[in-house]
């Protein structure tokens, strides 16, 4: 797997190791609510916030989110957004290992970044997270104004996740509750005794090297098996369509054929 490196990566390798446990003292002035909970706004620098968390809370946080500095040359009045690269990625690295340290095994992180930077944290997280645990990176669009000032309008940002183990994660991620639009595409005007349904396009692309895998003997209402022609997008690889047209006439695929010559 590669890795990255730069000018004091091994320093930066190793610092999450020697930063000095702290205390976190509460101050009442600025605290609300019940002091039994174990909700907290820390002040202060966040490499040192994050080992002070480490004793109470390692392997036990589900879900991270993260917004550091893009690293876009801008200036902010309180952080560093103009960083030299090097320096940006040995701001970064130790603070991960430190929150891949407070994910609990079914845990993921979410790390909001632009171009900028993003693909040199991703190989970064590569290696920290381990490159298996790459979940996907998540594209918003963060302006819908065209930029005129440059060669090609960015108008999007980026959200890396991973996962602290993805085979345990992708088991007990919390999926978001069927939509009512989502549910109205789908009715019942056969009464079939299954319930609702909706007719999908046969569009299905296999993947190279599962192709054969991806195609099924179809058992009819009947009980009737029938074997499926080799189907590609919007047209059939067999010229010899009876078949095919057995399997329209029993109502089981779609109406239109384009002959593929």
């Amino acid at each position: 797997m590669p890795t990255l490196h730069w000018l004091n990566d091994e320093e930066a390798r190793k610092q999450s190791g020697q930063v000095p446990y702290r205390l976190l003292d509460a101050d009442p002035k600025l605290s609300y609510g019940n002091v039994e909970t174990e909700n907290m706004l820390i002040q202060g620098d966040n490499l040192e916030a994050l080992k002070a968390l480490l004793p109470y809370y390692a392997g036990q946080v589900k879900c991270i989110y993260i917004d550091p500095p893009y690293n876009t040359q801008s200036a902010f009045e309180h952080y560093d957004d103009n960083l030299e690269h090097s320096i940006w990625l040995s701001t970064m690295y130790p603070r991960l290992e430190m929150l891949r340290d407070l994910l609990s095994t079914d845990g993921s992180i979410w790390v909001s970044i632009d171009d900028t930077e993003g693909h040199y944290l991703k190989v970064m997280m590569d290696e920290i997270f381990g490159r298996n645990n790459f979940v996907t990176h998540v594209v918003w669009q963060r302006t819908h104004t065209r930029e005129n000032r440059t060669d090609i309008s960015t108008v999007h940002d980026t959200i890396l996740v991973f996962a602290k183990d993805r085979n345990t994660w992708k088991d007990i991620r919390n999926p978001l509750p069927t939509s009512d639009s989502q549910l109205e595409r789908y009715s019942n005007p056969d009464n079939d005794p299954i319930g609702t349904w909706a007719s999908l396009p046969a569009h299905a692309k296999a993947e190279k090297g599962r192709r054969q895998a991806q195609f099924f003997t179809i058992t009819t209402p009947s009980g009737r098996k029938i074997d499926p022609l080799m189907v590609g997008v919007g047209f059939i690889q067999n010229r010899d369509l009876s078949k095919w047209w057995k399997i329209i006439e029993s109502g089981l695929a779609l109406t239109e054929i384009m002959h593929h010559e």
